[in-house]
């Protein structure tokens, strides 16, 4: 029997692709996924199997994520092509996250605003603080890198994390920083920032909605614990 290396030679209801049709994208794996992008994989390992032990090697679709094209390369049955196909699909999703202004919906709840920025902040291994500038009508205006690095009260100056909200005219703002550890669980100094920042848009009228902080799959919004707002 002639071993079993491309989509084509699965059982038919077992292909990603006509899986995809019939029960649609949402109830496919990740390796079956990432599959439909390889087209094929090597002589005795299907593209599903290929897709699976690539995740396992870099520790999944984080890891994926942070891969760059040579580093894929460098993985067996994976070359240059399926390299590229595989870190544009991953480009395309990031771009989703952070499509112009005018196609952004407008922010109406903590869920709203995680979707903008999970996908790629979720990922890092470093802290970053970022701040999502809202109009009136809580519209996004820009996404704002602030800091990145280890984070602490004593490094986050008031007027940085405000500039660009100033400049731009923006009446909102909704701060979110990541913990690399994906626990999105607030320190004592994530609530300390959190009211210095409250009490200074006051002063400056602009609005601080929120705070959110972004773990691993999940966030946590320091509004609906009641964390850092009055």
């Amino acid at each position: 029997m002639d071993p079993v290396y491309r989509i084509k030679d699965l059982q038919r209801e077992d292909r990603p692709r006509e899986r995809m049709i019939s029960v649609g994208p949402g109830a496919l794996s990740n390796a079956e996924l990432i599959a439909i992008l390889l087209g094929s994989g090597l002589r005795g390992v299907n593209a599903v199997q290929l897709s699976q032990r690539l995740l396992t090697s870099v520790s999944g679709l984080d890891g994926l994520h942070r891969c760059s094209i040579p580093e894929l390369e460098r993985f067996r049955g994976i070359g240059r092509v399926k390299a590229i196909q595989i870190k544009a699909a991953i480009e395309l999703g990031r771009r989703l996250g952070s499509r112009s202004p005018i196609e952004k919906p407008q922010i109406q709840s903590p869920d709203d605003a995680a979707e903008l920025i999970q996908y790629e902040m979720g990922a890092f291994e470093q802290e970053h603080l970022r701040t999502l500038l809202l109009d009136t009508r809580n519209r996004l205006m820009k996404i704002a890198e602030i800091y990145r690095g280890t984070l602490n009260s004593s490094h986050i100056r008031v007027g940085e994390v405000f500039r660009d909200a100033v400049r731009i005219g923006a009446a909102a703002l909704i701060v979110v920083h990541n913990h690399p550890s994906g626990d999105p669980s607030p320190s004592p100094e994530d609530v300390a920032v959190t009211k210095v920042l409250v009490e200074a848009g006051k002063l400056l009228d602009i609005d601080v909605l929120d705070h959110l902080i972004i773990g691993k799959n999940c966030f946590l919004s320091l509004k609906a614990k009641g964390l850092g707002f009055n």
